[in-house]
């Protein structure tokens, strides 16, 4: 099973990319987002979830590993199918997502195509509470063009899992830890992670 492929884009679609890898052409689905960040004739990194049913192959692609285990996630609520869960990831990051659960803020989740007020309130529902995936390849480069200069800093979003995960191990209920780190993040700096642990602290004692 493919999870991560690197090559030259040869070609992108309306919600597709063609990457050669060693003299053979991958095709893989992607949201407008990723794809406007790639251009044919320069290598890229991709990360990829691959789906096999009875009748076909798909590859999902994604910038960070991150995503890819987000897609997972939300592809594990009832009704949520792969051009969702890809429609959701191009509106919203995976921190961004992360604070719509933890916030309940199903509007923020309605902005994707193809997404409605009901079901953006399942996936509310179906993931408040749960602790945020983890990612298969944990330090793994995402999407970078040749020449251009790889991010060093972790995801804003990998600091709010280990702030929630700080305060759970604290005693804090998870819902409870993800709504303040939430909170926290709109006023302090979202990749520091002692900043977001002092910030959702205040939080919960308010």
């Amino acid at each position: 099973m493919i999870g991560w492929l690197k090559g030259e884009v040869l070609s992108t679609g309306a919600d597709n990319v063609l990457i050669n890898v060693n003299g053979v052409g991958y095709v893989a689905l992607a949201g407008p987002g990723l794809l406007a960040k790639l251009a044919p004739g320069k290598e890229a990194e991709l990360h990829i979830e691959t789906r096999v049913t009875e009748n076909s192959i798909t590859m999902f692609a994604f910038e960070s590993d991150e995503a890819r285990a987000w897609f997972v996630r939300l592809t594990d609520v009832p009704g949520v199918g792969g051009k969702v869960a890809l429609a959701v990831l191009d509106v919203l990051k995976p921190g961004e997502l992360m604070d719509a659960v933890a916030l309940g803020d199903a509007a923020s989740i309605t902005r994707a195509k193809g997404v409605g007020k009901k079901m953006a309130e399942r996936i509310v529902g179906e993931l408040a509470g749960k602790a945020p995936p983890m990612g298969r390849f944990g330090t793994l480069p995402g999407v970078a063009h040749a020449g251009e200069k790889k991010p060093e800093a972790a995801p804003a979003s990998g600091a709010r899992s280990e702030a929630v995960s700080a305060l759970v191990n604290l005693g804090y209920q998870q819902t409870d830890a993800a709504r303040a780190v939430a909170a926290a993040a709109q006023t302090v700096d979202a990749e520091n992670v002692s900043a977001l642990i002092k910030g959702a602290l205040k939080e919960l004692s308010a």
